[in-house]
């Protein structure tokens, strides 16, 4: 049997961070597709550099309308992003810096700021090889697509069925039915579904339904919705129904979490489509303390996206074991805010939770931390590779460590 090296404070830092390097990793929240999706999979260099971070900065570096950009095609954008960003300016903000990240663990020499070159060598491969060789360098095990049953393009490929490739989980999105009731209840009277506009008892048994066909049809490990900082329960308007008439009830037959999202602006700049979403003030943690206080029998997923409310969300997570706070969303995914967030989580709850998601490969219980620091929010395949982020993972650990020595504790 082979002697286990013994860890001494000398060689603390480098054995974790070697340990959280070589650990697979579960991404519970991305915007990625399996291959068998086609052209919703987006992967290449100009999807990287068309990311909505990039194009919101590119339109502060230049001064090319709005609509004139949006003309253009793509390769062009991300010409002119990678003009403007990258060879003008040092890519110093974290959606740049990303990018270099990506195109480094790729194998690509970044210092010779070639994207033509780049572009020739990614034609000759395909989106299946694309797909494994990303997933591979991440180190990503599994990842967690969202799927929306009202998409027109995605709907018919989960219809036909298709072989699932199980690095692939499902996450149903329900964003239409809870946040465009009255225009989306149309569309569900012509999936074949008996709704009015008003919830009354035969919409929501139609709802619940609906929701039943496509957890059947999806096997999702949640059912998830990005909500605005006005989001309040209980409240009687048709999303605050639909949750406690339908929604809940749901996850709670079908044994999965709700994940709330919280506190998105839509359209600040409307000019910027889909980089024009912001953050403009707190969302009410009182609503997510509302829900794990009446439904104590459900399990909520819940990430905030404002810095605000991370403390009271922190201290609600604390009194609920139904709760389970996950990731650094949208933007607090940044190296400042995912460190503040992250010690202040693992510091005050530790170790997993009743609420935490039931996920394949269970680690020992005493390594079994509770907070799921953070998922990718990928949209094009090359985002899921952040090193930095184990890097970050791996500093709190050996301090968490280190802490825990100077408390006689004892590593």
């Amino acid at each position: 049997m082979k002697k286990q090296a013994v860890i001494t404070k000398g060689t603390l830092q480098a054995t974790i961070r070697r340990i959280v390097e070589a650990t697979p990793v579960y991404d519970i929240h991305t915007h990625l597709y399996d291959p068998a999706f086609g052209p919703l999979l987006l992967w290449g260099v100009d999807e990287l550099l068309t990311y909505h971070y990039l194009v919101a900065e590119v339109t502060r570096a230049d001064a090319i309308p709005y609509d004139a950009f949006w003309k253009l095609p793509k390769t062009q954008q991300a010409d002119l992003v990678w003009q403007r960003l990258f060879i003008e300016r040092t890519p110093i903000s974290e959606a740049c810096r990303g990018v270099i990240t990506c195109l480094n663990s790729l194998g690509f020499d970044v210092k010779k700021r070639d994207l033509a070159a780049v572009r020739k060598e990614l034609k000759r491969w395909t989106p299946e090889r694309f797909v494994t060789r990303v997933l591979d360098v991440a180190r990503v095990r599994r990842a967690v697509m969202t799927n929306n049953p009202f998409d027109s393009l995605e709907r018919p490929v989960w219809q036909k069925s298709f072989a699932r490739d199980e690095r692939f989980e499902a996450a149903l999105r329900i964003d239409e039915i809870l946040m465009g009731w009255q225009a989306n209840a149309p569309k569900l009277r012509e999936f074949g579904y008996d709704v009015q506009v008003e919830i009354n008892d035969k919409t929501a048994s139609e709802v619940r339904r609906f929701l039943a066909n496509w957890t059947k049809r999806m096997n999702p490990l949640y059912c998830a919705v990005s909500l605005t900082p006005e989001f309040a329960f209980p409240d009687n308007s048709a999303c605050g129904q639909l949750i406690e008439r339908c929604i809940v009830p749901h996850c709670r037959d079908h044994g999965i979490p709700f994940a709330l999202m919280i506190g998105v602006s839509r359209q600040v700049n409307p000019a910027l489509r889909l980089a024009g979403d912001g953050v403009v003030k707190p969302s009410s943690v009182e609503a997510v303390t509302n829900l794990c206080a009446k439904y104590p029998d459900n399990k909520f997923l819940v990430t905030m996206l404002s810095r605000e409310n991370q403390h009271s969300l922190c201290v609600a997570a604390r009194k609920f074991r139904n709760l389970h706070v996950f990731g650094c969303w949208w933007f607090l995914n940044n190296p400042v805010f995912i460190e503040e967030m992250t010690r202040m989580r693992q510091t005050a709850w530790p170790w997993r939770d009743a609420a935490a998601l039931r996920l394949p490969h269970p680690r020992p219980a005493h390594l079994q931390v509770g907070p799921l620091p953070q998922d990718s929010d990928a949209r094009a395949h090359r985002q899921i590779q952040r090193p930095a982020r184990r890097q970050l993972e791996a500093d709190r650990r050996r301090d968490r460590a280190r802490r825990e020595d100077a408390a006689r504790w004892g590593v």
